[in-house]
């Protein structure tokens, strides 16, 4: 470390060094932008925006190498081979957008660490290709371990940066992205820069066919000016995105307002957007409900993420309200894309008018006089003549006739012609009493 910052200090010009950041951080905030695109995009589309993506990397790789460059002073006679020079640009371009296509491999959860490693395989090689193009009334030795260390580097602060950028879903990790790609780009430049020494030879001549810094200088500024058209793209685009995101938004919680249901998007494990007939059936606000687990409101949590990978599949489970009662409640889960993923949609049903329903009918004289006609079910009460229940003439009707198919058989095997009500003391005694 010593060594590096040595180098940086003593060997180059600190104002074309900041200089040199700045590219770097302008042209790894485009890429990242452009590739946030190209992961939302569909089809060819996709390739559009990992081309664009691609170039914006690759210059800003390159621009920031060659500030670097012009910011050395090793006090000798230099100059830049033309076509060494154009090619570590064209290396830098194919490489990282190599590296930026295999981060959006679908299905590959390895797919952002190996795209990150081959996009620091294209700096690398964009760095040592441009290394070879730089010509010195010298000679240049390696140290092989300060060149280790700038890919092992470089390699790992770029998986970093594809990991965040790809898996991230929010602005602070886009921003730890930006910053994590432009360390990769900076920390491979200057730890490979304390890697070389120079000596100096006066008898190796420049060629006179090369590029003097005046005209690098001018090859850098196109460069940069394509970094910031790249970068005003991205801003413009993102602009727009935002706001048609959140008229999205804003359309989408109407329509989920007008439910009846209580409704939430889940990202798996936590809320990020519910309505107002949820909030009300859980007795919260709605900015309460926003971020909170889902186990804060459904007790039998593990119940609803088995429900998660069973779409359209009706669940009756607990909710848990703000003061900790508990009422039944039906899931349906559908997933849905939102917010540039894919999402889990819960329908929440209040069960709670049903199941009062439901032990009414259980519980009424009807009920339980049907269950006797049909079970002949001892544990039936006995009603006195003064509290039958009245019993309809088209129920009495239908029990006589369950009860008649239901007679006892004679000696031969043949139904007797006379019902036998003896099995069912209480049904039959109601069935004799008048509708009232």
């Amino acid at each position: 470390m010593l060594r590096v910052y040595t180098c940086l200090i003593q060997d180059h010009d600190l104002k074309l060094l900041g200089l040199a950041a700045l590219i770097c951080v302008l042209s790894s905030f485009a890429s990242i932008s452009l590739l946030r695109h190209a992961k939302r995009a569909p089809g060819r589309m996709r390739l559009i925006w990992l081309g664009v993506s691609a170039v914006a990397t690759g210059f800003g790789i390159w621009a920031t190498h060659f500030v670097g460059m012009l910011a050395y002073a090793p006090d000798l006679p230099s100059g830049y081979h033309a076509g060494r020079t154009f090619v570590s640009l064209a290396c830098a371009i194919l490489l990282t957008g190599a590296g930026l296509s295999i981060s959006l491999l679908p299905g590959k959860a390895y797919g952002s660490l190996l795209g990150g490693a081959v996009i620091a395989l294209g700096i690398a090689t964009m760095h040592y290709l441009g290394m070879s193009a730089f010509l010195i009334s010298g000679s240049m030795s390696w140290d092989p371990a300060y060149v280790s260390a700038s890919i092992v580097g470089g390699t790992v602060l770029s998986s970093l940066a594809m990991c965040a950028a790809v898996r991230g879903r929010d602005h602070r990790s886009w921003g730890g992205a930006v910053l994590l790609l432009t360390a990769a780009i900076c920390v491979l430049h200057f730890t490979a820069m304390a890697a070389v020494a120079v000596t100096p030879d006066p008898a190796i001549a420049i060629p006179a066919a090369t590029i003097s810094d005046g005209w690098l200088a001018l090859a850098i500024a196109a460069a940069t000016l394509v970094i910031l058209a790249l970068c005003l793209a991205a801003i413009v685009f993102d602009i727009r995105d935002s706001r048609r995101s959140a008229l999205e938004v804003t359309r989408l919680r109407e329509l989920a307002n007008a439910s009846v249901e209580g409704l939430l998007i889940s990202d798996g494990e936590r809320i990020i957007q519910c309505n107002t007939s949820l909030a009300q059936l859980t007795g919260r606000e709605l900015r309460q409900l926003l971020g909170q687990p889902l186990d804060a409101c459904f007790p039998d949590c593990e119940g609803v993420r088995n429900l998660l990978n069973r779409p359209n599949e009706a669940f009756e489970t607990e909710l848990l309200n703000a003061e900790g009662a508990i009422q039944p409640v039906e899931l349906i889960v559908r997933p849905v894309s939102f917010s540039g993923g894919v999402r889990h949609v819960i329908a929440i049903r209040d069960l709670r008018a049903r199941k009062r329903a439901e032990q009414q009918i259980h519980s009424s004289p009807i009920t339980i006089l049907l269950r006797a006609c049909l079970t002949g079910s001892p544990s039936t009460p006995a009603w006195t003549n003064s509290s039958r229940p009245p019993v309809p003439e088209a129920l009495r009707s239908y029990a006589w006739t369950w009860i008649g198919s239901r007679k006892s058989t004679t000696s031969s095997g043949m139904p007797s012609a006379t019902p036998s009500c003896d099995r069912w003391p209480i049904a039959s005694a109601a069935l004799w009493s008048p509708v009232r």
